[in-house]
């Protein structure tokens, strides 16, 4: 899978006890860290497809602490080498990984898992109410050639 450009991407270190389990998401003394905004955690239905948005300034860096969900990234920047790229990360409970988005990005993500999956984001931009850095598409239309659906068989 081609990478698209700008996006990145850290296994998680799960370090297991007797009395359960601790991971580490992002440190301010590692080179994947850039700048402090905001932490939110947001919980997706299973089946919920939540996208496709992307920002001008918020690089976002994802992780889901609960449950699966599938990330779908697209690439629709008009001058990078990688426009019309599109990643996908399975990521979760299952597979701990932190995912950084970079801006100008499409990103969406869909509830692999019942009743629901929480996902947490650290982003580098604080959430503005009045004019939010969030400009999206609609889930199942056709400006991203994606399609949501499962693999049977």
């Amino acid at each position: 899978m081609k990478r698209i450009n700008g996006l990145r991407t850290k296994p998680l270190r799960v370090i297991p006890d007797e009395r359960g389990r601790l991971f580490e998401m992002l440190r301010r003394d590692e080179p994947l860290f850039l700048k402090f905004g905001q932490v939110y955690c947001t919980a997706v239905q299973y089946g919920v497809v939540k996208g496709w948005h992307y920002h001008k300034r918020q690089v976002d860096n994802f992780v889901c602490v609960s449950g699966m969900i599938k990330l779908a990234v697209y690439d629709s920047r008009p001058r990078s080498s990688t426009r019309g790229v599109i990643n996908e990360f399975f990521i979760g409970v299952h597979n701990p990984l932190l995912v950084q988005i970079p801006a100008g990005v499409y990103h969406g993500f869909k509830g692999l898992t019942q009743p629901e999956a929480l996902v947490i984001n650290i982003s580098t931009e604080p959430y503005r109410r009045a004019r939010p850095d969030e400009h999206r598409l609609p889930p199942h239309g056709t400006d991203i050639p994606y399609d949501w659906g499962g693999q049977d068989g």
